[in-house]
């Protein structure tokens, strides 16, 4: 994988930008002034971050992987030590499937019927391959998501969910956070 050099990042002009960031230079990045990101964090090839005036917003330990996009007018949010699998999508943004109104974007905002909603995932969150995650939703702190599964409502804290829709199977374990005070103080894991 080829990262955008330090140079090419500063001439991006994103929100901000923390140390230790590496960003593919196959990755497309929307809207550049409305996306911070803080450190310690990795964007693999080919993944879309389209930032909306909501933004999108990185914490520390953020690890996108590729094929993965972030969409929509309203905030996005992946807190610390968050992850997406290959291939997630996440949605702030999202058309009127009912008829009633005209859909995609070349249609004039007075005939669709989009709606904008904030996503949130909290710390130590992680997405499983191709899933889905849809406007409005928080997964709450260590929640986990399998693979292809589409998540349209809030996650439990420390839960696995699966599914389309994704549903809650099993508690899961809360050992990471120790890790992460280890981390964070410097000691070895």
């Amino acid at each position: 994988m080829a990262w955008l050099t330090q140079n090419q990042i500063e001439n991006m002009k994103f929100g901000a930008v923390g140390t230790n960031v590496l960003l593919s230079d196959k990755a497309s990045y929307y809207n550049c002034a409305n996306i911070r990101m803080g450190s310690n964090v990795r964007i693999d090839d080919f993944c879309v971050l389209s930032a909306g005036e909501g933004g999108i917003h990185l914490g520390d330990y953020v690890h996108i992987a590729v094929y993965a996009s972030l969409i929509g007018k309203g905030r996005i949010e992946l807190e610390s030590f968050s992850g997406l699998s290959s291939r997630v999508s996440v949605y702030s943004s999202n058309e009127d499937y009912s008829g009633a109104k005209l859909t995609n974007p070349t249609v004039p905002a007075a005939f669709s019927g989009v709606t904008h909603a904030d996503v949130r995932l909290c710390k130590h969150v992680i997405v499983g391959a191709g899933s889905i995650i849809l406007p409005g939703v928080t997964l709450g702190e260590g929640a986990a998501v399998g693979a292809l599964s589409v998540v349209r409502r809030d996650c439990e804290p420390f839960a696995i969910y699966m599914g389309a829709p994704a549903k809650r199977i099993m508690k899961r374990k809360s050992d990471l956070l120790e890790l992460e005070k280890q981390l964070r103080a410097g000691q070895p894991g």
